[in-house]
């Protein structure tokens, strides 16, 4: 934990550290479980962008910055990240094979869709 508490005490900067690199061969028994999607909801939302693809992951990257960018403003509750990404997902009609206009129009719509949905 020294290491994101570094980060996070001299953000925006990057202070240099003395920590040591992890040694996943020195770090004892591992434990992997199951994602809980109901404790986060997001990435199950992270989840099925990726399987429809194309456009998608574009739209849930927009909808989730703008979403959090209210929520840090103030405007929109915590809970509230979740919903406003899913719709904005709901609402998207995917294009399979984008080009970069595609993925620039879609992240601009997806943004615009936050705003409207607040």
């Amino acid at each position: 934990m020294r290491l994101p508490i570094s980060y996070a005490l001299n953000y925006p900067e990057r202070q240099p550290g003395n920590f040591s690199r992890l040694d996943l061969t020195q770090a004892g028994e591992l434990t992997f479980h199951k994602p809980d999607f109901d404790r986060f909801p997001c990435l199950g939302l992270a989840y099925r962008a990726l399987e429809e693809g194309g456009s998608m992951p574009a739209v849930l990257n927009a909808a989730n910055e703008k979403a959090v960018e209210k929520f840090l403003a103030g405007e929109i509750g915590f809970t509230d990240i979740p919903r406003l990404i899913e719709n904005a997902m709901k609402g998207h009609a995917t294009i399979s094979e984008p080009g970069l206009s595609d993925i620039l129009e879609a992240h601009k719509w997806a943004a615009e869709m936050v705003d409207k949905d607040v």
